[in-house]
């Protein structure tokens, strides 16, 4: 992984990955490819929710009015709004979320509330989905995890995604 090699796209030089960057590469991938089913398969067996599903619920729990743009909920989720039509319809199904449509500005578009059903379904579920957190990432990374936190938020910034949480 250390060759200097021209691609026949690029005017500059590959710059490969030095062996510790490799190892963390490989590392880093191995996360990002099995811990949101990790999440995802502990959140379906104690709470009946996908991963998506919840962060939906958390995100809507958080904001004024607990309502969100279907347009919002799919930028928070960097999906795509059938898929995150789809999801949202799941927990309207369920009686943990309403749509209506709604205008504003001119425009027609679809919102999403948190019900009360929906909010007491999270904060049932927010318990065992911390657990598991706090299991598989926060305590093997001890003090390293709010360090991790902050390299990872330079990525966020990166792939353009806002960095600021928002507090129930």
């Amino acid at each position: 992984m250390l060759k200097s090699t021209v691609d026949e796209h690029e005017e500059e030089p590959v710059r490969w990955l030095d062996s510790d960057q490799h190892r963390a590469w490989i590392n880093l991938a191995k996360v990002l490819l099995t811990l949101p089913g990790a999440l995802e398969s502990q959140l379906l067996r104690d709470a009946d929710l996908t991963l998506l599903g919840y962060m939906i619920l958390a995100r809507l729990s958080a904001v004024p009015e607990q309502t969100l743009r279907m347009s919002e909920i799919a930028e928070m989720a960097n999906g795509s709004l059938p898929r995150i039509s789809h999801a949202v319809a799941r927990l309207e199904d369920r009686g943990w979320v309403t749509r209506r449509v709604c205008t504003g500005q001119g425009r027609r578009f679809t919102a999403a509330t948190l019900t009360d059903a929906g909010r007491a379904h999270l904060e049932a579920s927010a318990p065992g989905h911390v657990a598991t957190v706090r299991r598989l990432v926060v305590e093997p990374l001890g003090e390293d995890f709010v360090r991790l936190g902050d390299a990872v938020e330079r990525i966020v910034e990166v792939l353009g995604l806002p960095t600021t949480i928002l507090k129930p």
